[in-house]
């Protein structure tokens, strides 16, 4: 057996002997990814349920444990951030079927569309309630007692993280703690008429004990009226209590994976979209193409990293989480930053951040208008990665590229005009270092439009200029169905301002088309073949029916057409009739080479008659 002296050593060696991921390890452990992560990492211990299951599957793997605390022992406290025993992780499913139940009981109270305004603040206020209860019962295993551990926390606030008042403590909320409501200055009660009082006292409460999360937690008054009228009828909102106050959805650190709030939202916006009929106005990516995105840009600590349409936050999130897998032994962050429109969005990616103990510098504001981030002169602040999934074909007005005081577009293959996808290419690139790297989520059809057609088209042209430079590292044709309002196939585009000798004047092309996981309503790829995927496009290596890789002159000869199915077609093992959405983009393809060959044939043509002549 190999001897082993530390947890994070302990864990790094029974993944290297069993040839496991930290998406592997965290399922046979029965905790998060964001949890393993962290204990390879250091930042956290295991406390006594996940020990003995450490030494037992290191007892499988051949790595001595005898240097580890003993499965029954006492692990020392970090008193920051307290973690509850668990010995399982709930499944997504419950959850969200919580969510849509407590959803239903005040839709009708609401406009469709802001209901996860009030749901989402309230089950923060629950987190932050149930992660408080874990520090002062992991307190306790110090001092002996609860209620001594509480006391001594009511005194000194800074033994964890975010205070929470009893008033704002969810046992109280829910009616099954007692609390004492003072009297005001002039002897009268302060206790609330209902339950929307008594949450608008409590978040209202956090934020005076956490200035931190002002206009995070407090983003609604759950007592609002209109007309006379409450808002959300108290007796509605009891349910909606009730229902999150069910054991079963506990969400303590140790109860639920750390992005949990981020998919929470992404589910009730697309159940909107679903049930309204229409899109949701917002584009939000899946985990799985989010944590795609950061192997393959293989973040390094230190590095600086932007998202300029960062939503909940997650793809900035995720790229710290595979810098620690990368590097588990480096306690330097990445350093954040995210810019977002929506303001409910950038509350969430707030709220994001603190669950996962991560710092990002988060502004709110119209990035293709005003782009918050700049340096010193008034410039656009420049980053070592960029990633982004910005609302796809977005329409923009000519003006806004025209006249842009940062010379984003008309110094960078031209202004575009109707969609603006390769606008925010444009962006992009005008955020990078010059070493940078960035990987961009789009619309398929932005890789092929104007290509082999007889007037020059503005984004053909912008596809040109960044060809002719040797900023297109790849393109990665996602499966279908992935996106929550849209069943049609992305693609990642990779950009690099640096190539490695190796790949300068080559762009790789991947087909990742047919791996995925057939899913109701939605598909999704496998932590496997997310794996898999960037790993093919990082080695860059030729593989039959799934990557090839494309020069200039290809490119250049197939009048800047870059869909990966224009150069690979797909594994046949795995060909299946595919949706309208999908022979719909074929047959358009097709038709786009038939005109590049039309062309072709008449600049042929023209030269003949010339010399004929």
């Amino acid at each position: 057996m190999t001897r082993i002296e530390s947890v994070p050593a302990t864990l790094r060696a029974i993944r290297a002997n069993l040839n496991l991921t930290q998406v592997d390890l965290a399922e046979r452990l029965g905790v998060s990814f964001a949890t393993v992560n962290r204990w390879e990492g250091g930042g956290n211990k295991p406390q006594k349920a996940a020990i003995g299951k450490i030494v037992a599957l290191a007892e499988e793997a051949g790595v001595d444990t005898a240097d580890l605390p003993a499965a029954g022992a006492v692990v020392a406290v970090n008193r920051k951030r307290g973690r509850r025993p668990s010995t399982t992780t709930p499944t997504t499913k419950p959850m969200e079927q919580m969510l849509w139940d407590a959803a239903c009981s005040i839709r009708g109270e609401k406009d469709a569309p802001r209901f996860k305004d009030y749901l989402l603040p309230l089950l923060f206020l629950k987190r932050l309630s149930d992660v408080f209860d874990d520090e002062i019962s992991r307190l306790a295993e110090d001092y002996g007692d609860h209620d001594v551990a509480l006391e001594i926390a009511e005194s000194d606030h800074e033994l964890v993280r975010f205070y929470l008042p009893p008033e704002a403590r969810w046992g109280v909320i829910a009616g099954r703690l007692p609390f004492d409501w003072p009297l005001d200055e002039r002897g009268r009660s302060t206790a609330p008429k209902d339950i929307g009082e008594h949450l608008t006292k409590a978040v209202r409460a956090v934020v005076r004990h956490n200035p931190g999360l002002a206009g995070v937690i407090d983003v609604v008054d759950f007592a609002a009226e209109r007309n006379g009228e409450r808002d959300i009828n108290p007796a509605k909102l009891r349910t909606v209590v009730e229902k999150f106050s069910d054991p079963r959805y506990r969400l303590g650190l140790a109860d639920v994976q750390p992005d949990f709030l981020g998919r929470a939202y992404e589910y009730l916006l697309r159940k909107f979209a679903e049930g309204s009929g229409q899109s949701a106005g917002e584009f939000f990516t899946p985990t799985e193409v989010g944590f795609l995105m950061a192997r393959i840009l293989r973040p390094k600590p230190g590095e600086t990293c932007h998202d300029y349409a960062c939503g909940s936050g997650g793809l900035l999130i995720k790229l710290q989480l595979v810098a620690r897998e990368l590097d588990p032994t480096s306690k330097v962050p990445l350093k954040m930053y995210g810019q977002e429109l929506q303001a409910e969005s950038y509350a969430v990616a707030e709220m994001n951040s603190i669950i996962h103990d991560m710092e990002v510098d988060l502004r709110r504001g119209d990035t293709m208008i005003n782009p918050k981030f700049r340096d010193a002169a008034g410039s656009l602040k420049r980053y070592d990665i960029v990633v982004a999934n910005p609302m796809w074909n977005q329409p923009f007005s000519p003006d806004i590229f025209e006249e842009d005081p940062f010379d984003r577009f008309n110094e960078a293959g031209g202004v575009t005009s109707g969609k603006g996808d390769w606008a925010w290419l444009q962006h992009t690139l005008a955020t990078m270092y010059d070493g940078g790297r960035a990987a961009v989520v789009l619309d398929s059809g932005a890789m092929t439009r104007g290509s082999g057609s007889k007037n020059e088209d503005k984004e053909r042209n912008i596809r040109k200029w960044f060809v002719e430079r040797d900023l297109i590292d790849g393109v990665i044709l996602l499966p279908e169905n992935l996106f929550y309002n849209t069943t049609a196939a992305g693609v990642i585009v990779v950009l690099a301002r640096r190539k490695s000798t190796a790949r300068k004047g080559k762009i790789v092309m991947l087909n990742a088309s047919s791996r995925f996981v057939k899913g109701k309503p939605k598909n999704h790829i496998s932590s496997e073949d997310i794996v898999e995927i960037a790993r093919l496009f990082v080695a860059g290596e030729e593989s039959k029916g799934e990557l090839t890789v494309i020069t200039t002159d290809d490119a250049r000869g197939a009048d800047y057409n870059l869909s990966p199915t224009r150069w690979v077609t797909r594994r046949s093992e795995k060909d299946e009739i595919g949706s309208v959405d999908t022979l719909l983009s074929e047959l358009l393809e097709l038709d786009a080479r038939a005109q590049e060959l039309t062309a072709s044939l008449g600049r042929t043509l023209q030269g003949v008659r010339r010399v004929s002549a």
